[in-house]
């Protein structure tokens, strides 16, 4: 509920608009692994509550690098997003989360700990998907609505052997994970 008194309703849409962004730069940074935008999305001093890493913020892009560096697809979707203000520059935000992921065969070892049963030869990636909702705290500093803790919670977490597929289509563009992707070659032509 909007605080009463303390901004116009075109102010508060302004601050939802500024929290989705900020939700938005976590994804994209996520899955291009730029960590640089995925930094932007919280304040220095969050803290992160992923369940498998719970800490300082700084520590927890460390586990993303170190995680991401055998996921060969990511793709983050943010949704339901609701914003309920506490305070001018305090809110509570829960949005819903999936999340797909490829763990390359590089992982080794560690993609059997995703399967109940299944064993992975040498050659198999893992699919993982996730579906839960974050429980954020946002505060703003300095004029920029931030993350200043994260809480997420699962509703669904499975991993598979990844089905072999016929190949994509050469004609297509294909996603990259990192700063090659078309997406930044657009954001530079454009002056972004």
């Amino acid at each position: 509920m909007p605080i009463a008194n303390c901004h116009t309703t075109a102010d508060r849409l302004a601050d939802i608009t500024a929290i989705e962004q900020a939700l938005f730069r976590y994804a994209r940074g996520v899955d291009r692994r730029d960590w640089t935008l995925v930094r932007s999305a919280y304040h220095p001093d969050a803290i992160d509550n992923h369940g498998n890493y719970r800490g300082p913020i700084e520590g927890f892009v460390s586990s993303l690098v170190a995680r991401h560096a055998h996921i060969e697809q990511s793709l983050h979707v943010v949704s339901n997003v609701l914003v309920e203000f506490n305070a001018p520059d305090s809110a509570l935000v829960e949005s819903y989360f999936t999340a797909y992921q490829r763990l390359s065969p590089s992982a080794g070892a560690s993609r059997q700990t995703y399967l109940d049963g299944e064993i992975a030869s040498d050659s198999d990636s893992v699919d993982n998907e996730a579906i839960g909702r974050y429980v954020d705290h946002f505060t703003r500093r300095e004029g920029e609505w931030r993350i200043q803790r994260r809480d997420v919670l699962f509703d669904l977490y499975r991993s598979r052997i990844a089905q072999r597929s016929a190949p994509i289509n050469p004609a297509l563009t294909l996603s990259v994970r990192d700063q090659s992707d078309f997406l930044y070659a657009r954001r530079q032509e454009l002056g972004l």
